[in-house]
């Protein structure tokens, strides 16, 4: 459950949080903005529309800290506003842009990991990272909310609004993508290494 999971905050401080004690929303926010700022980051791409995000999220977060009944973590709880903001900001600019969900899956036509921008260097084409950005914003959403966030197909579907089988097909769909950029990354290590035992 990517950072959020690592981030221990004594109790007493998110009692205090809750009674409106500004130090301690001052310590949720230094504990918290790294990793929600990085997921945010993840699902927008841009640094402002992240930072801007950021604001959001803890603006909610600090409104609704006293309807948290600590049943999960608060990081739990803080990555899940997170989530919701960063889904709501991508459905306005989709539909800003006339788009739905699934209009940006053709996005990426076929081709080999270099034509899609994937670097032939193996330290950039075996990261994982750099294959998730070619990825259109719904799948990249996606993986990272199941493989790294750890969400179910449900939770997905109700955060984005969608069906479960709507999250499985993306997410098949994005593996059947990330597979050649990857596997292309995995090859050019291997000709490289035995060129370089070869050598």
């Amino acid at each position: 459950m990517s950072k959020f999971a690592d981030i221990q905050i004594d109790p007493a401080i998110i009692e205090r949080a809750t009674r409106g004690d500004a130090r301690a929303h001052e310590i949720l926010y230094r504990a918290f903005a790294t990793p929600v700022y990085s997921l945010c980051l993840r699902f927008t791409r841009v640094p402002a529309n992240a930072e801007d995000l950021v604001q959001e999220t803890f603006i909610e977060v600090m409104r609704s800290i006293r309807q948290f009944r600590g049943e999960a973590a608060i990081g739990s709880w803080i990555r899940r506003i997170a989530v919701t903001k960063a889904l709501m900001f991508l459905r306005s600019a989709w539909t800003a842009r006339g788009q739905s969900l699934g209009d940006d899956w053709d996005d990426l036509t076929p081709g080999d990991a270099a034509s899609h921008g994937i670097s032939r260097h193996p330290d950039d084409a075996l990261d994982l990272d750099a294959a998730l950005t070619n990825l259109p914003t719904v799948s990249r959403v996606v993986v990272w909310l199941h493989d790294v966030e750890g969400f179910t197909h449900k939770e997905i579907a109700v955060a984005m609004g969608k069906t479960e089988s709507f999250s499985k097909s993306q997410l098949s769909r994005a593996y059947q993508r990330l597979r050649p950029m990857l596997d292309a990354g995995r090859n050019d290590l291997a000709r490289q290494s035995a060129a370089a035992r070869s050598f």
